[in-house]
């Protein structure tokens, strides 16, 4: 049941109700995990770029693309989702679809062998992936109620480090292996089984909003209605977000730069070593989670989102100035933490602030920073690590990202963290932009 007021959800639902809801965030995050790490290594080892001091440029020039598609698609997709009526309910059809061109486009880039071909499945795949998780980021809001969504967060944000891990994990055996096209099938394939937990199994939530004889372009054209300037918390919660996951981003997507110049690993030894500081990250991440969600229930979520930042600039810290793995990896291990309680508890603060009748737009509005702060920190990190050059210039970038994990923190201060069920927002007419 919904209340007729807030539109929050009231129904407690089982745990097992939840884990399914939160399953497919972990085949959706292994997707681009994967196919990052590959791409880097294709680069930095099988000789798609003659000079590899352009590697960093080049891996920008190849999702550029992708993330401005991802960056349009899921909010609009996700805002039309809001109003969609059929037989498997508002957010199933887009899902399943979505899902489905994931494994075809993947296969694409697996084939390809020229940059130009490689960014076009890049982008199609971000269309693909983004056309999926708009509508499906309603769920939460669609079916949790309020004494449930710390929790909920947890399992999400849980999901989506498993989800990087075994991305990253299926990256690395394939780079270990030499066996690129095998291990983008396999990220395939893991999307597709977890898709199905939430196909077959997750039940629908609120009703479609009416389109009260709008267009579908016009309805469309909402998700980017300019009501959304009304929503200042939402709009700086954005901002920090993207921030941090641009800092995150940085480690992530230059590691194998890191591995290979600043520690001198060859091609077998990086990606045996990545699969290690996955691994690391991955129990950092978990020890983390559900702890931090349940402390943001009682002290508030954004104390908890600045301890997370101070956290994970500390770890990059020790990372930046390794001079051997060992050491590298306490630095992991250090953003690992920060990294669970940043997801689950950033993505419970989103869900407390929105309007939940409009949860398919303005999730995937919010997800706009998680779309754009991969291509942002290769496009920032990985210039910056180009200039500098060498064997400092993975380094570099990684103070580049000690920095952001700062600003993140410093753009969350004006965020009112109070459900908006506690602060009614006055409603105003929706205009969509020209």
């Amino acid at each position: 049941m919904t209340d007729p007021i807030t539109g929050r959800p009231t129904d407690h639902l089982p745990n097992r109700e939840l884990l399914r809801l939160s399953l497919y965030w972990l085949g959706l995050s292994s997707i681009f995990a994967g196919v990052n790490f590959i791409l880097s290594s294709r680069l930095e080892f099988d000789g798609l770029v003659p000079n590899k001091d352009e590697a960093g440029r080049t891996l920008f020039f190849l999702t550029i693309g992708g993330a401005a598609i991802a960056m349009i698609v899921q909010p609009t997709i996700g805002s039309i989702s809001d109003y969609t009526m059929s037989r498997w309910g508002r957010r199933k059809p887009y899902i399943l679809i979505g899902s489905l061109l994931d494994v075809v486009f993947l296969a694409g880039i697996a084939l390809s062998q020229d940059l130009l071909a490689i960014a076009a499945f890049v982008a199609l795949l971000q269309f693909s992936s983004n056309f999926a998780q708009g509508p499906f980021q309603g769920y939460v809001p669609d079916l949790v109620p309020a004494s449930q969504v710390g929790f909920a967060s947890a399992l999400v944000g849980m999901m989506q480090i498993l989800g990087n891990v075994a991305g990253y994990a299926i990256g690395g055996l394939a780079v270990t292996l030499d066996q690129y096209a095998l291990g983008l099938i396999a990220l395939g394939v893991l999307e597709l089984v977890t898709m199905l937990s939430v196909v077959i199994r997750v039940r629908e939530g609120q009703t479609p909003k009416s389109r009260e004889g709008r267009s579908w372009r016009a309805i469309a054209a909402e998700a980017w209605g300019t009501d959304i300037l009304r929503e200042r918390s939402f709009l700086w919660l954005v901002g920090s977000r993207l921030a941090v996951l641009m800092g995150g981003g940085i480690l992530t997507n230059l590691a194998v730069f890191y591995l290979a110049r600043s520690l001198g690993m060859t091609q077998e030894e990086a990606g045996t070593a990545f699969i290690v500081m996955v691994g690391v990250v991955a129990v950092g991440t978990v020890i983390a989670v559900v702890p931090a969600a349940r402390a943001s229930d009682r002290i508030g979520r954004k104390k908890v989102i600045w301890t997370s930042c101070a956290v994970g600039a500390a770890g990059l810290v020790v990372v930046a100035l390794a001079t051997t793995f060992a050491f590298a990896l306490v630095g992991a291990v250090v953003f690992g933490l920060s990294t669970g309680i940043f997801l689950a508890v950033d993505w419970a603060l989103m869900t407390d602030i929105i309007p939940k009748a409009s949860s398919g737009r303005y999730m995937g509005l919010s997800n706009v920073a998680t779309a754009s702060s991969g291509v942002l920190a290769v496009a920032f990190g990985g210039t910056l690590m180009d200039l500098v050059g060498g064997s400092f210039g993975p380094r570099a970038a990684l103070w580049l990202a000690v920095g952001l994990f700062g600003v993140g923190a410093l753009l969350l201060r004006p965020v009112d963290e109070r459900r908006r069920e506690d602060v009614p927002v006055a409603a105003g007419p929706v205009r969509a932009l020209p």
